[in-house]
């Protein structure tokens, strides 16, 4: 009877120490995790997470962990499209001097050509001219590029085949946004004074592409085409 006790006593012990092991286990992976993305000065995907964890461990389950115990913190863990990153709590960005230069400020027309990538992407440049009912300058679409909020997506499947254009990781980074679905809605635009009072009946928001996938009409923009747009030397090689 005595030695049937002690068997479960041992049983017990090596269940409480398994529970000990996996929580160390899952501390540890919770450290890795954290200090890949303080280490990073750009989001880090959660791809490149899952790969430097150990085996067994969601990467998405330990991040949705790290940003609930940095919420209360002056600094944040967020979720921008599918990557991580740490940011200045929203309610202290007052008090933090930017002493690094600062992406100029953009032109009325360099807003509206943005919102209407973001929203309406993938979009061609024709089409952007069709909604804004002007014509769109070459330096309005290289001030949105320098700046890292446009990216050229692909080709278009119609004559003369158009670029599409899309926004980018650093789009949504900078204006604070996990995905493109937390753009504003027509309802926060009209409360944020964006919008004028006379709107037309008919007058909606797109929804935009939730992922960077191309669509059907699209084709892949090759080195050709890169060479063609003037973004790589003939032969490959990037332009000094």
């Amino acid at each position: 009877m005595i030695d049937a006790q002690n068997d479960d006593f041992e049983g017990e012990d090596g269940e409480g120490e398994g529970i000990v092991r996996d929580l160390q286990a899952e501390i540890e992976a919770e450290r890795i995790a954290e200090a890949l993305v303080f280490a990073s000065a750009q989001p880090v995907s959660e791809g490149f997470i899952t790969e430097r964890l150990p085996k067994g461990f969601n990467a998405h389950e330990i991040m949705l962990r790290l940003k609930e115990q940095y919420a209360p913190r002056g600094v944040n863990l967020v979720q921008v499209d599918s990557a991580w990153a740490f940011r200045t709590a929203a309610d202290l960005s007052f008090v933090i001097r930017r002493d690094e230069n600062e992406v100029k400020k953009l032109s009325r027309a360099a807003l509206e050509v943005l919102a209407i990538i973001a929203y309406h992407q993938p979009v061609t440049r024709a089409e952007i001219e069709d909604i804004r009912g002007v014509q769109t300058s070459r330096g309005t679409l290289d001030v949105l590029m320098e700046a890292g909020w446009v990216r050229f997506r692909g080709r278009r499947r119609t004559p003369g085949r158009p670029v599409t254009l899309g926004t980018t990781r650093d789009f949504l980074d900078h204006f604070g946004l996990e995905e493109l679905r937390d753009l504003p809605g027509l309802e926060e635009l009209k409360g944020a004074g964006l919008l004028s009072g006379r709107i037309p009946a008919n007058f909606n928001i797109p929804s935009p592409l939730m992922n960077d996938e191309l669509t059907e009409d699209e084709d892949p923009i090759t080195q050709m085409d890169l060479e063609e747009l003037g973004l790589l030397a003939p032969g490959g090689a990037s332009e000094e």
